[in-house]
């Protein structure tokens, strides 16, 4: 089925916004840089920023998917925090850091269903009750994290607050990132169907011959690969899988189809933009990207509950 009129000038724009702030981002402070230069110190943090944003965005669709619920978010939920606890084990003891944080979010994901077990027996309750026991979740990984930071060397403590707020000045693998994210959008579109019949309760697929059980495991994997692939890149950056498919939403998009490669363009648009006033808010000094994620979603997310208790 081919896109609406307006998926087709929304998926323009935001191509349009990432193509700018893509731009904006090579060419900041590039003044007598050779393309060399640019290449190799701007492309892979740019890349980085991309790459992640649209993780993050494609994460917190399939969570919303699976808990049937738009408040959840991977930072929300804890699976952030998750993959935060399993990066710093991952640094401590040598290991893999995108397996650990993996790990991490995994477990954080799982935790976070056997808790809500009852009021997901049929995965179809979409109260803040679920919202709060994310939000217990979250505090206890964030409570874990900080007793680690505590036996964390001198030498390694700024750089991994940094990290665990979200930092960007550091981070490769956009690449990795980016066809990972490619690979996600493609398995919801290849599942947009399922995941349709899923949005109208869990029953209702069954009896429409969609395997519930083994779609919700598939969203829960990939979700939680998914964030941890962007922690273990650029730290803990909260509320793209929050702002990304509630503002799709608002513009009227509600396809899965469509909200899965538009979710991808969007996050990356949107971490990139972020990643823009980081660097430009108290230049020459650089905020954490984190921060400044969370100081545009937490408003929306306070927004988007108070509307849901209405």
């Amino acid at each position: 089925m081919d896109p609406s009129p307006r998926v087709r000038t929304l998926a323009l724009a935001l191509c349009a916004l990432l193509a700018l702030a893509l731009a904006a981002s090579l060419a900041l402070g590039a003044a007598g840089l050779d393309w060399a230069l640019i290449l190799a110190l701007r492309a892979p943090r740019v890349a980085a920023a991309a790459g992640v944003g649209a993780l993050l965005a494609l994460a917190g669709l399939a969570l919303q998917v699976l808990l049937r619920n738009p408040l959840a978010d991977p930072y929300v939920l804890g699976t952030s925090g998750g993959a935060s606890v399993g990066g710093l084990l991952a640094l401590m003891t040598g290991a893999a850091l995108w397996l650990g944080a993996a790990l991490g979010a995994l477990g954080a994901g799982l935790l976070l269903l056997g808790l809500a077990r009852s009021a997901l027996a049929s995965a179809d309750d979409a109260s803040p009750r679920l919202v709060l026991i994310g939000a217990m979740l979250a505090a206890l990984c964030g409570a874990v994290a900080t007793l680690l930071l505590a036996i964390t060397p001198d030498q390694r403590l700024r750089g991994a607050v940094f990290w665990l707020v979200g930092d960007l000045s550091g981070a490769r693998g956009g690449a990795v990132c980016i066809a990972a994210a490619g690979l996600f959008a493609g398995f919801l579109g290849a599942q947009h169907r399922a995941i349709d019949r899923l949005l109208l309760g869990s029953e209702v697929a069954a009896l429409l011959g969609e395997p519930v059980r083994r779609l919700r495991w598939l969203l829960l994997l990939a979700a939680c690969a998914a964030t941890g692939l962007a922690v273990a890149s650029a730290g803990a950056i909260g509320f793209v899988g929050l702002v990304v498919p509630q503002a799709l939403r608002l513009c009227g998009v509600q396809r899965s189809l469509d909200l899965g490669w538009l979710s991808a363009i969007g996050g990356a648009a949107l971490l990139v933009c972020a990643d823009l006033l980081a660097r430009l808010v108290v230049a020459p000094l650089e905020l954490p990207v984190g921060a400044v994620m969370a100081l545009l979603g937490a408003p929306l997310f306070i927004a988007v509950l108070l509307r849901e208790q209405r």
